[in-house]
């Protein structure tokens, strides 16, 4: 599912900033060309909600290279377009969007660090069937 909500992010992203913009899911050693985008997943996480229910917390982080000069002012405009291009993505063979939750953004030595979240619920069939019980028996009964 990860691997899925990164390719939305990136296709949500090609989508506000065209094709003059790189977009890496994997680190690269060398050979950057700015301007580019990179894509990772940071701390996803699982908790039980309920039954079969389970909450997925997914906190993605998309740094953003800038190649001009003038960098705060770039990441700041880049944020700005980020808040509004990555708030609903849907990823490939699902039918509704994941919200993005959590936004908010920092730069840190010329590079945006956009951060945001796409939790959502998944349902994990039993792998053991259990059989049901036989039967169940109950009564009132009043004294008197």
């Amino acid at each position: 599912m990860i691997n899925s909500i990164i390719e939305a992010i990136s296709v949500a992203l090609n989508d506000a900033f065209g094709d003059g913009y790189e977009i890496h899911m994997e680190e690269l050693e060398q050979g950057l060309e700015e301007p580019c985008f990179f894509i990772s997943c940071l701390n996803p996480s699982e908790s039980q909600f309920l039954g079969k229910r389970y909450l997925r917390t997914n906190q993605f982080c998309i740094q953003y290279f800038p190649a001009v000069s003038e960098k705060q002012r770039e990441c700041n405009d880049v944020a700005e377009r980020l808040y509004e291009c990555l708030e609903y993505i849907a990823p490939d063979g699902d039918t509704s969007p994941i919200r993005g939750t959590k936004m908010n953004h920092e730069v840190v030595d010329g590079v945006l660090n956009f951060f945001v979240n796409y939790d959502l619920f998944v349902y994990k069939k039993d792998s053991v069937s259990v059989p049901a019980m036989e039967g169940v028996s109950s009564g009132i009964y009043m004294k008197g």
